[in-house]
């Protein structure tokens, strides 16, 4: 298995945007959620990050690099189809907050495994130009989509939130090609 750089600096470019644009509309998911969750989740996440990195000299490989990497992406997408079918309750908070941790706990290896795989500082330097350009982008892109909301007098952050998922379904979808051409076969 190979990296394609150019590729995956567009999948890091859109990841980061995905991230930029959910950022805040977690907050509105989340205020259905006790205090306490977020105590035992973060239980839960750094007990699994340990875990994990016990095992991080066996998963240094490609092949696991993309295998991780896709798997938080699916994640990703059942769980902004899930919000779309399911909308905003408690249990639909719980299954985003755990889908969260869930590329939290892998996050945690995959950005070691990136360093890893770039091992030039000018790739690294790409990598991570690539992500504050998606970041700022989807954070500009979600503001001017909640402002676009309420100039049609949508002001309801749980709508605004609900609304805002359409998209980001498709860029998830947009995410998940861009990564799967990032990683070639050898042949």
């Amino acid at each position: 298995m190979k990296l394609s750089f150019r590729p995956y600096l567009r999948y890091k470019f859109f990841n980061a945007l995905f991230t930029g644009m959910v950022g805040g509309s977690v907050f509105t998911i989340y205020a259905s959620l006790p205090p306490s969750t977020f105590s035992v989740g973060g239980i839960v996440l750094a007990l699994g990050m340990m875990a994990l990195a016990y095992v991080y000299h066996r998963l240094m490989t490609l092949e696991y690099f993309f295998r991780f990497t896709l798997a938080t992406e699916l994640i990703m997408l059942i769980m902004v189809g899930y919000f779309l079918l399911f909308s905003s309750n408690l249990t639909t908070a719980l299954i985003v907050y755990a889908a969260y941790q869930c590329s939290f706990l892998f996050g945690g290896y995959l950005v070691r495994a990136e360093t890893h795989f770039a091992r030039h500082s000018r790739v690294m330097g790409w990598i991570d130009i690539a992500k504050q350009q998606g970041a700022l982008s989807g954070l500009a892109l979600s503001y001017g989509f909640y402002k676009l909301l309420e100039h049609f007098n949508i002001t309801q952050s749980s709508v605004q939130v609900y609304d805002l998922h359409f998209g980001l379904l498709g860029l998830e979808i947009i995410i998940i090609v861009c990564l799967i051409y990032s990683f070639r076969k050898n042949k």
